[in-house]
């Protein structure tokens, strides 16, 4: 069985895309010794769910993404340990050609990377499609072989969604340009032009469809790793929103909504509550009182390696599931890049090397200095390292010193800084809800919804939203929730594209978030860098590939 899924792996690694199907095509032709064709490497259902795991979701994985939206936007700022990495991405210099190596190890967070990995899952996706029409399971394996079919092709939907998300220029034109279509396995010297937006939406949308008629909500713990109704119907939320079709949207994000399960009973909340806040100084005499917030016993607890008492943290040192839809599951020595290495070189500590901190005025949205009434929230605190040295007066020279650890994903006990990938949560249903309510008119009902997230995210068990008075404001207000809520999970970058200008406000750095001063502080709205270029290794081996405009 070792060597049939090996030999998966070999075929999978031949992309789907010009740069790599139009390469090394002599070695191809030869007939090696050994060499298995797509029909002898699937042979029953079970290697074809060892090629589903091994092949599909070991590379399945949005990291690129993550890590080019936070270093391009507003998210982060240099951190003490960065030796120069990715500075020029940060300053907006973009062409075909940038590669990034991102938090010390070698990977791609460009328009390369996030290209080529979306194209190579597709590709292993097709080929296992194309190797599954050649079994026929059992009456017993019916439901196993569906299912497998049901993952793979709700997983290439996910990549085509986030390589028109990237990559097409106006994802509301059905008519405008989109990515190159790769339903099957091509031959290795296709060089295939790029298809209109509508012609990948129609592939996008069977993938769903046929996925969803398939799977099933559930909502266990492991649940979270495995491609499910949940998923499917979370992407199809997501995607509808970003091609303009919120009553789609709506309907999706309600769904995911309608069958989560509610995680504290004390408050009806479907969401991850912020509290308990507070611990015991000693659970056995609690005349003693509470440690305040923020104290080292405090922070001990909070921060614990292997579990906190307070669930939003759990949540993001993966010791439960909480709101969690779909996360990528990122065991100690499995497949799959670090996140927190991205951020943080060693660990989550100001002495553990940081590649980036967090950007000052992302932090300044939950900080609350000192004097101040307590804003609440919880995210404060989980989002930064209690190492973490913080300026008060952060707009002048002295403001290099401020040192926002980023903590958002503090590692896993064996692993500082590895983390699963959190895909899908449902706060993002709430914000694509409120969304599609302001789309609607119906501004009260969007103001409910972002409410009620920030009460979730509040240990002081309130929170103020304000009316919405006009749609710009309230969309104003939603994309500083997300702004909030989503950080450092591949968000910002599109919604800036997507809302900005209809919210009346733009990217918005600190002027201290970099060690120059920067020519233009924060990128227009209207900026042609709100799309990604496609590669020039694409287009260089693919004529029929046309570039992005700008590029």
């Amino acid at each position: 069985m070792k060597r049939i899924i090996n030999t998966v792996l070999i075929l999978a690694t031949l992309s789907a895309t010009g740069f790599a199907l139009n390469s090394c095509q002599d070695a191809l032709d030869i007939k090696q010794a050994g060499e298995l064709k797509p029909e002898e490497v699937f042979t029953n259902v079970s290697n074809l769910n060892e090629a589903l795991n091994g092949s599909v979701y070991a590379v399945f994985d949005p990291i690129d993404e993550i890590y080019f939206t936070a270093v391009f936007t507003d998210e982060v700022k240099p951190g003490s340990g960065s030796g120069g990495q990715e500075y020029e991405l940060h300053r907006f210099f973009l062409d075909p050609s940038t590669q990034v190596v991102g938090g010390g190890s070698v990977s791609t967070g460009s328009s390369d990377g996030i290209w080529l990995n979306n194209y190579k899952v597709i590709n292993r996706v097709n080929r296992l499609l194309e190797g599954a029409k050649n079994i026929t399971p059992s009456s017993g394996e019916v439901a196993q072989y569906n299912s497998i079919i049901a993952q793979a092709r709700a997983i290439r939907a996910f990549c085509y969604v986030q390589l028109e998300t990237y990559f097409a220029p106006n994802m509301k034109d059905p008519n405008g340009l989109g990515v190159i279509l790769i339903k099957d396995v091509p031959a290795t010297d296709a060089k295939l032009p790029r298809a209109k937006n509508q012609d990948v939406y129609d592939l996008i949308n069977a993938d769903l469809d046929y996925a969803r008629s398939i799977l099933t909500y559930s909502n266990t713990a492991a649940a979270r790793y495995t491609v499910g109704k949940g998923f499917v119907n979370a992407l199809s939320a997501r995607f509808n929103l970003y091609r303009g079709n919120t009553t789609l949207a709506k309907q999706y994000a309600q769904d995911v909504i309608n069958n989560s399960p509610i995680l504290d009973a004390a408050t009806g909340s479907k969401l991850t509550v912020a509290n308990p806040s507070s611990i015991l100084i000693d659970p056995t005499k609690p005349e003693l009182g509470f440690q305040p917030i923020g104290s080292a016993p405090w922070n001990s607890a909070f921060y614990a390696t292997a579990s906190s008492f307070n669930p939003y943290r759990n949540l993001w040192n993966d010791s439960s599931r909480g709101e969690i839809i779909f996360s990528l599951n990122r065991l100690p020595l499995g497949a799959g890049a670090t996140i927190g290495s991205r951020w943080n070189t060693n660990q989550s500590t100001v002495s553990g090397v940081p590649m980036w901190f967090l950007g000052r005025n992302l932090f300044n949205l939950i900080y609350t200095p000192a004097g101040q009434p307590d804003k609440g929230d919880i995210r404060r605190y989980t989002y930064i390292d209690p190492t973490s040295i913080i300026s008060a007066n952060y707009q002048n020279v002295d403001s290099r010193n401020d040192r926002l650890v980023i903590d958002k994903y503090p590692g896993k006990t064996s692993t500082a800084t590895r983390n699963d990938l959190k895909v899908f949560r449902l706060s993002e249903m709430y914000f694509i809800l409120a969304e599609a309510e302001v789309a609607a008119g119906n501004l009260a009902s969007a103001q409910a919804l972002i409410q009620q997230v920030r009460v979730a995210r509040n240990y002081l068990g309130t929170a103020t939203t304000p009316v919405y008075t006009n749609a710009q404001f309230a969309y104003a207000d939603i994309l500083k929730e997300r702004r909030i809520e989503l950080a450092l999970e591949g968000h910002r970058y599109i919604d800036l594209k997507r809302l900005a200008t209809v919210a009346g406000v733009t990217m918005d750095r600190n002027i201290k978030d970099d060690f120059i001063t920067l020519p233009s502080l924060n990128l227009p709205n209207d900026s042609y860098k709100y799309t990604l270029p496609i590669p020039v290794q694409e287009t260089s081996a693919n004529p029929n590939c046309q570039q992005n405009p700008g590029y």
